[in-house]
Order: structure tokens, then C-alpha cells, then sequence
């Protein structure tokens, strides 16, 4: 009965279990060790146990690394939004929060931190404490090459903007708040306006001329066009700011535009942000078909 009440445990966590977990199961630590050495269970880390015919995937890597750090111990950023189904692939590292005054052992490969987290912020998903999607979007955002595409992704499918800016104030003087206030900043009013800020100093930087802004075509604005070679250009705020309407309009506009014979090139203000580098090169791509 002891053994199948650890196995059922192992079952709901990628094969799974703590000591702690098996002894309050009924099993004796003479019985664990039993398991260990006939072969049965693998030990993946000091009080941390792995049934043998389970793969070590990611999520067991994850589980080692949290379970090991002791009680209290959370999955955060770029870990969490893996566990919460935000990030499609496992980080490379494991983001792991343990309570202030703990003492451990570090891991090359964890991510570790020492910080108090609020229990608003705390929840517990398939048996792993992680932080809640709030802060895990704040949190992984800037940690990541690519996070404000995470951030924006995330209100459109997981949470909201109230729910991000309350969990913002919840944990003041954490790493990297600064950088999350400027992407909610720019997540309020949608980036459209930023972004073509961004664009025209970009495109004045790199020494192109020719163009104009806001010029009508068709019965359509167009955010930037070269006129001389048909080329126009649209710029794109963050996605979650536009609804389905605008959505709509944008569509047909860019197939009226190239049906009167303007080449249409979208760069949004993720793209100019983090590789303003690949715009300049698609512009001048696009030039080159004429000049």
C-alpha cells in the first residue's frame, strides 16, 4: 500500500518523489535505499528519487532543481513561463527562488536566487510551486532575448494588463523592474506611436532618404512609403492592443496597397527593437528591386 501510494505520487510528477513525499507514504528510509540500490528508483539529487523506466526530461530536471532547494523553493521567469505553457521550449537553465537565509549548495545549471516572494505570487502547478503567471511574465520578459514578444503574446492568451501592473507593485526593487516598467509602459498605449518614433531615427540613421511620412494612397495612410519606388512600409505596435476590427482593416489595406502595385513591408516594434539591424537590411532589399 506504501509503495503504491509513492508510485501514485510519481505518476502525477514525471516520475518524481521526494523523500519526504515517500516516508510520509508509509515507506521506511531502509526501504527507499532498498529501491535504490536494486535499481528501481535512481537518485537524481540528495532526497530526490526518479522511477527507473521514466526518461529525465526537462520537466524532471525542473523538479529535481526546485524539490532539491528545499521547502519554499519556486520555479521562476523563463522556468515558470515554460511550467505555465507560455514558452514553448524548456530554457536551457533552471530559474529556481529559494527564502532569504537559506543555505545551498549551487548548480552550475540553476538560475538561483534568494528573495521572499509575496503569496499572492505563489501558486502550485502539477505539483511544482512556480510563480503566478503575473510575475512570471514580468519576470521572464526581462530575462529574455526576446521577452517583450513574450509579454505581448501573454495578454493576448494568458493574462491581463491589471493583473500585470498589480504584480509589479507587489514586489518593488526586484531584478529587473525598471525594464519591466518600461515594457508595461509601452504595453498601455500599444507601442504604435514608439514604434514609428524608433522607425524614422532608425531610417535617418542608416542614411535613407527618399521617403515620407504618413502618405495617403488609395484612400489609405501608409506609415512610411518611398514614393519613387513604390515601396511602403507599415508599422505595427504590439499585438494585444489591436482588436479584431483593426485587424481587418489592416488586412485589406495592405491588399489594396500591393494590388495598386506598392511592395508592403510590416515591421512591428518588437522587430525594431531587437534587431533594427535585419529591418535596414529588408528596406534596403526592397529598394534595390527598383533603384
Amino acid at each position: 500500500m506504501s509503495r503504491s501510494r509513492a508510485h501514485a505520487i510519481m505518476a502525477r510528477q514525471d516520475g518524481v518523489v521526494t523523500r519526504d513525499q515517500a516516508v510520509r507514504c508509509g515507506l521506511s528510509i531502509a526501504i527507499i535505499d532498498h529501491y535504490v540500490r536494486s535499481g528501481e528508483w535512481v537518485s537524481l539529487a540528495p532526497g530526490i528519487y526518479l522511477r527507473a523506466d521514466r526518461e529525465r526530461t526537462p520537466s524532471v530536471h525542473l523538479r529535481t532543481a526546485v524539490y532539491s532547494a528545499g521547502r519554499a523553493a519556486t520555479a521562476w521567469g523563463p522556468s515558470a513561463a515554460w511550467w505555465h505553457g507560455i514558452l514553448d521550449r524548456s530554457p536551457a537553465r533552471y530559474f529556481v527562488t529559494v527564502p532569504h537565509g537559506r543555505a545551498i549548495v549551487r548548480n552550475g545549471n540553476v538560475h538561483l536566487r534568494r528573495r521572499d516572494l509575496p503569496a499572492d505570487d505563489i501558486v502550485t502547478v502539477r505539483g511544482l510551486r512556480v510563480t503566478g503567471v503575473p510575475l512570471t511574465v514580468l519576470e521572464a520578459a526581462v530575462e529574455l532575448k526576446e521577452g517583450s514578444v513574450l509579454m505581448d503574446r501573454a495578454l493576448q492568451r494568458h493574462t491581463s494588463l491589471a493583473l500585470l501592473e498589480r504584480s509589479h507593485r507587489r514586489n518593488p526593487g526586484r531584478r529587473g523592474s525598471r525594464a519591466a516598467e518600461k515594457l508595461l509602459c509601452t504595453a498601455r498605449d500599444g507601442g504604435h506611436s514608439q514604434a514609428e518614433r524608433i522607425f524614422h531615427r532608425l531610417l535617418r540613421q542608416a542614411g535613407l532618404t527618399g521617403w515620407r511620412a504618413h502618405v495617403m494612397s488609395c484612400g489609405y495612410e501608409i506609415d512610411v512609403a518611398f514614393e519613387a519606388e513604390r515601396v511602403a512600409i507599415e508599422i505595427d505596435g504590439w499585438a494585444w492592443h489591436r482588436d479584431a476590427d483593426r485587424h481587418r482593416h489592416d488586412i485589406e489595406r495592405q491588399n489594396v496597397l500591393i494590388n495598386a502595385g506598392w511592395h508592403v513591408l510590416r515591421f512591428t516594434w518588437h522587430m525594431l527593437t531587437q534587431d533594427p539591424d535585419g529591418v535596414v537590411r529588408r528596406i534596403r532589399a526592397a529598394l534595390g528591386r527598383t533603384r
